[in-house]
């Protein structure tokens, strides 16, 4: 019997199941977020900063940018493998696109939790 020789990275099946999984959560929260801002009594100040002052809001929000972020991280990166070749370019990209979703996760954790 010949085993056949896999080459790659082999993290394809991973990020599939995790792109699905953070895009589920993601529609999940719209729902509820949706569902939160139809019912507030009036789309004022107020109204909103009590909507996200409530714990549970603000850890189920933080998880929707964490989603998002993973999700974004995923599928740019790939962009970059697939289509930048020079390695010092693409190993570049891929530390600038890290550092702006870490930096876009910060400050959606300090203005959720500075309310």
């Amino acid at each position: 019997m010949v085993k056949r020789l896999v080459v790659g990275a082999h993290y394809g099946i991973k990020d599939w199941l995790i792109q699905r999984i953070t895009a589920a959560y993601m529609a999940f929260y719209t729902v509820i977020f949706a569902f939160a801002a139809l019912t507030l009594p009036a789309m004022t100040y107020e109204h909103w900063h009590a909507l996200f002052s409530g714990r549970l809001m603000q850890f189920l929000t933080f998880l929707f940018f964490a989603s998002l972020c993973y999700h974004a991280w995923i599928g740019v990166r790939d962009i970059w493998m697939d289509y930048i070749k020079p390695l010092g370019i693409r190993i570049a990209l891929h530390v600038a696109t890290a550092l702006v979703l870490i930096g876009y996760l910060a400050w959606v954790a300090r203005v959720l939790w500075r309310l």
